[in-house]
């Protein structure tokens, strides 16, 4: 978490469940301090009357807005109103929006042109525009808490909320990355792998695979090898990953 970050919350009320609020806000902590908190919503509605609770418990500002033609969702609108007079007013560093709609995939892009930092989350079924619009994209389903700790055994992973499956492409990814950090010997330093990873797909994360880290993600694929060594600054070791053969 960066103590000094300053980061706008904006969350689609029509969009996203209410039951994850709690985890989407703890996730947004390990970026920065979340300063600002909104909800955008018809809540004369009945069917926004399950956030009452929520929105109390972690002091989010609800803001009225009435959907003034059948079918069209005003929300957006606002929400997108309330970014720009937040950015023009230079109180944060950064936005947080929530939202499984592709109607903000302008909004993120914007954002981005300003030099802010734009975090992502929604459901899995969130258009790929909107993704690629972030600079990190969080699925919903992965914010679920785990039942069993953060253990990676097999045992435990099963259980761990999983949204994607290893397949080649992903294999792919992880290998070119690698090859574009190696030294003369192949080996790449994780840090720096996890970081182009996030860069070339917003999206990755590699809880949608079921692990918590990296490390234990790659580990698992067998084209790739993991070396740890001694770390002459610090107590933690140093992790580099090289493509085998």
């Amino acid at each position: 978490m960066q103590a000094d970050l300053k980061i706008a919350v904006l969350i689609d009320a029509d969009n996203v469940p209410s039951n994850q609020v709690k985890e989407m806000m703890e996730e947004v902590a390990k970026y920065g301090n979340p300063t600002i908190k909104r909800i955008y919503g018809d809540w004369t509605r009945p069917q926004l009357g399950k956030w009452k609770n929520v929105l109390l418990e972690n002091a989010i500002n609800p803001i009225q807005q009435y959907g003034y033609t059948s079918g069209k969702n005003a929300t957006d609108s606002a929400m997108i109103i309330d970014a720009m007079d937040i950015l023009y007013a230079e109180k944060v560093n950064g936005f947080c929006l929530v939202s499984s709609d592709s109607d903000f995939t302008k909004l993120a892009t914007r954002l981005r042109e300003a030099g802010l930092l734009v975090i992502g989350m929604g459901e899995k079924k969130t258009p790929d525009p909107f993704i690629v619009a972030c600079d990190k994209f969080i699925y919903l389903e992965i914010l679920q808490k785990d039942a069993d700790g953060t253990d990676d055994s097999k045992e435990v992973r099963k259980e761990r909320p999983q949204v994607d499956k290893i397949n080649p492409k992903l294999i792919r990814l992880i290998a070119s990355t690698i090859s574009d950090l190696a030294d003369d010997d192949g080996w790449a330093f994780m840090g720096d792998v996890g970081n182009l990873l996030q860069k070339k797909q917003p999206n990755f994360d590699s809880r949608n695979y079921g692990f918590q880290k990296l490390t234990p993600l790659i580990n698992s694929i067998s084209k790739f090898e993991i070396d740890q060594r001694e770390n002459q600054k610090g107590k933690y070791k140093l992790i580099y990953v090289r493509n085998k053969g």
